[in-house]
């Protein structure tokens, strides 16, 4: 497969640079912040073999390499796992290839992450079939899923200025963000798909609880980061953050 060939329901980074466009050129502090926070919280002490899955440039691979005996990058934009390889050189393997034919062998990662990219994948089941498959019994999974379920979407439907129910089960396209699609999740649909697909759930977080370019103003990024370091433990059982994220594992074989 040609690395820059395009795969249906993959969103290609390739020749854009999404670290300085996305996060450098933005405010977007708050988010990293958060994002951080909840990796910190989830992700296991000590790591044998992990793998950051549609990880990017490596945003958060300060956060894991501390933690990890092997850490791989792996992306389907080779743009940016050049600029991971440029800044972490060999602390850091680098993986090209699909999300739907992950380049691992069965069982063979003892963790893995995967932060920001559920809005991607179309087909999200065969995504999560894929993470299962590499990943070793006992092992631990950190997911993070677009919740289609936040309150300023309820509001929005209440108030009809969208007819995207937030209730419903079904996976939203927002394809008016993405003509390839941009996809959100309803908290049961995606929680009822994990379990369905053999993970268990272990712990749930609620993320970026705060993200609003209002609340920064009004804020600071500073003040609302002290916030979401609460926020995201009292709010998980509501699930209305725009990211929620969950630590998983694999079931032991008997």
């Amino acid at each position: 497969m040609s690395k820059t060939k395009k795969i249906k329901s993959i969103s290609d980074y390739n020749g854009y640079d999404y670290k300085k466009i996305f996060w450098e050129d933005a405010d977007r502090k708050y988010e990293d912040a958060a994002d951080r926070i909840a990796v910190r919280r989830l992700l296991p002490e000590r790591m044998d073999n992990f793998a950051d899955i549609a990880g990017g440039y490596g945003r958060l691979a300060d956060e894991y390499l501390p933690r990890s005996k092997k850490a791989t990058l792996f992306d389907f934009s080779q743009t940016e796992l050049d600029q991971a390889k440029e800044k972490y050189g060999k602390k850091l393997n680098t993986v090209q290839g699909d999300i739907y034919n992950l380049p691992f062998k069965d069982g063979e990662l003892t963790t893995l992450l995967m932060v920001r990219a559920t809005h991607h994948f179309k087909d999200i089941d065969k995504v999560l079939k894929e993470l299962y498959r590499v990943l070793a019994p006992g092992g631990t999974a950190v997911i993070e899923v677009a919740n289609k379920r936040t309150l300023p979407r309820i509001i929005r439907y209440w108030t009809g200025k969208t007819k995207i129910s937030p209730f419903t089960h079904t996976v939203a396209n927002l394809s008016e963000i993405d003509k390839d699609g941009f996809f959100n999740y309803h908290p049961k649909y995606i929680e009822d798909l994990f379990k369905k697909t053999g993970f268990k759930i272990d712990k749930v977080l609620s993320v970026s609880n705060f993200r609003s370019a209002r609340l920064k103003k009004i804020f600071g990024n500073k003040n609302l980061i002290k916030m979401e370091k609460s926020a995201q433990k009292i709010l998980a059982p509501v699930r209305f953050a725009p990211s929620i994220y969950y630590r998983l594992t694999k079931p032991q074989v008997k």
